[in-house]
């Protein structure tokens, strides 16, 4: 035994000696996953594959309370973690014991687990909370919308904090269940599937639920709560379409808002032909209620809405756009927020290609009307899309000059290489996150040509970009608008509303 011993203190000198180190010792998690843009958003030290979010809402008084299970795993040794989220905390389980918590800066909620995890090892946090979701002022202002009959937890990049405790950044995507209890006949509506119909509970509440079954971005979670009208079909492919209109929206609209929303599947049956297939269990969209939100957002499976969109008559473009973003932006998302365009841009190039599917107006007089009509000293040139800076997050740059961007890909490469550049994009990065010079190296490879001028012109250069039809242009009157320019721009004037 003691020659033993020797032997393993030599060796234990020797690797000493030769500078290998020790395992390294348990520490926190950071308090951001680093994003460039919004560095405490997120967080370190672990990933999550599963959210199980369980509610009850009352509209009268606006009090949710809730319990939030996350599964995840720890991806280092694990002392300390961070988890964003903003509402009153009662207890946090981890692992099945007691934790101490505090809050930090604000958003950042400090959880302290009674036993360190290994790297590697499974994390079952278990949050219970309260709060009312509306009076609670996070990165300067309350994304909750409280409704005249519920609310809406329908925001971009912040909205999880309001309700449910979480990983907040597009690069640690989750499957999700979301139920949630309000009073009967009142609609809760959210992502996915229903994994069951509503049921009815006491005291007069009914419960709904929602399942996700592909990886989902927090962001894109949503939650809706008011009086709404239902449909429901499905697709050709067997897809669940679920569609819901707010009871209190005008009836002047009404009829403008069903028949674009009813279009769903029909467009995103055209767009799987353009961008690969569908990459979800489920399709639709919300229409909210006048006057809470002035813009529409892309929520995985649904999006949601503003009846503003439809007070001018029916509008296929914002259905065009939003649908768009279920392959550009919720399958394949960004992996920091500077890379927006990847959502934007290819969102509006999307309307442009079913303008010219519609002969309203092809790609090419759309590109040539921008191109000739926005000042020089525009945002749009004084703004590179691939680095717009958090003002500019969603601004001209990013919609228009980002589909600009993918025009002048489009006219390079030819509509082969071009077509194949995006189904391909979406195939490999699905359910993925990705990155401008991730685009960019892959459009050189399908098409076998040195794009880098191309792109620093259009993506990095903070002005406007030279085209060669623009010279032969110079004298001439400026091009007339296309027919589908007036909807496309009104569409984009609310987006920016963001």
């Amino acid at each position: 035994m003691r020659r033993l011993l020797v032997a393993t203190l030599a060796t234990a000198l020797t690797l000493a000696g030769t500078g290998v180190a020790a395992q390294a010792a348990p520490a926190p998690g950071a308090p951001g996953i680093g994003d460039s843009y919004y560095p405490d958003y997120g967080n370190g030290g672990y990933d999550v594959s599963h959210y199980d979010i369980r509610l009850r809402y009352t509209p009268a008084t606006d009090r949710l309370t809730g319990t939030t299970t996350i599964l995840a795993t720890a991806t280092q040794d694990l002392n300390r973690l961070d988890l964003d989220f903003i509402l009153d905390v009662s207890s946090i389980q981890v692992n099945n014991r007691p934790a101490t918590f505090a809050r930090q800066g604000d958003h950042e909620l400090v959880v302290t687990p009674a036993r360190t995890v290994a790297k590697g090892g499974a994390l079952t946090i278990v949050v219970q909370y309260s709060g009312v979701p509306s009076t609670k002022v996070a990165a300067g202002y309350t994304a909750w919308t409280r409704t005249q009959d519920g609310a809406l937890a329908v925001g971009e990049p912040e909205i999880a904090w309001w309700w449910f405790p979480s990983n907040d950044h597009p690069t640690d995507k989750a499957t999700f269940d979301v139920s949630v209890s309000v009073p009967d006949g009142v609609e809760a509506i959210s992502n996915g599937v229903q994994p069951r119909p509503p049921v009815r509970e006491t005291l007069g509440y009914t419960r709904w639920s929602w399942r996700s079954l592909k990886p989902q971005a927090t962001y894109l979670t949503f939650l809706t709560i008011g009086q709404y009208d239902i449909t429901t079909d499905t697709t050709a492919d067997g897809s669940t379409v679920y569609n819901a209109y707010s009871q209190l929206i005008s009836p002047d609209f009404r009829a403008a808002a069903q028949s674009s929303v009813e279009r769903t599947a029909e467009i995103t049956d055209w767009e799987s032909t353009v961008f690969g297939p569908f990459p979800f269990e489920a399709r639709g969209g919300v229409v909210t209620p006048p006057g809470s939100i002035g813009f529409a957002l892309e929520n995985q499976t649904r999006p949601n809405f503003a009846d503003v969109f439809f007070r001018r008559g029916s509008n296929t473009s914002v259905i065009v756009h939003e649908n768009a973003h279920q392959w550009f932006g919720d399958s394949v998302s960004v992996q920091s927020w500077q890379n927006i365009w990847l959502n934007e841009g290819f969102a509006s190039y999307a309307e442009w290609l079913w303008s010219e599917k519609n002969d309203e107006g092809t790609a090419q007089e759309i590109f040539d009307y921008l191109y000739a009509t926005y000042p020089d000293d525009a945002s749009i040139w004084t703004t590179a899309p691939a680095d717009p800076g958090v003002d500019e997050l969603f601004g001209d740059a990013v919609y228009d000059r980002g589909a600009m961007t993918l025009h002048q890909l489009r006219l390079a490469v030819g509509d082969d290489d071009f077509f194949t550049i995006l189904r391909t994009w979406t195939a490999e990065h699905k359910y993925g996150n990705a990155t401008t010079a991730d685009f960019t190296a892959l459009a050189e490879k399908i098409s076998g040509q040195d794009l880098d001028a191309l792109f620093q012109a259009w993506l990095y250069t903070p002005s406007k970009p030279v085209v060669a039809s623009s010279l032969a242009r110079s004298a001439k009157a400026a091009p007339l608008a296309p027919k589908s320019w007036a909807q496309i721009s009104r569409t984009h004037q609310l987006l920016h509303e963001h």
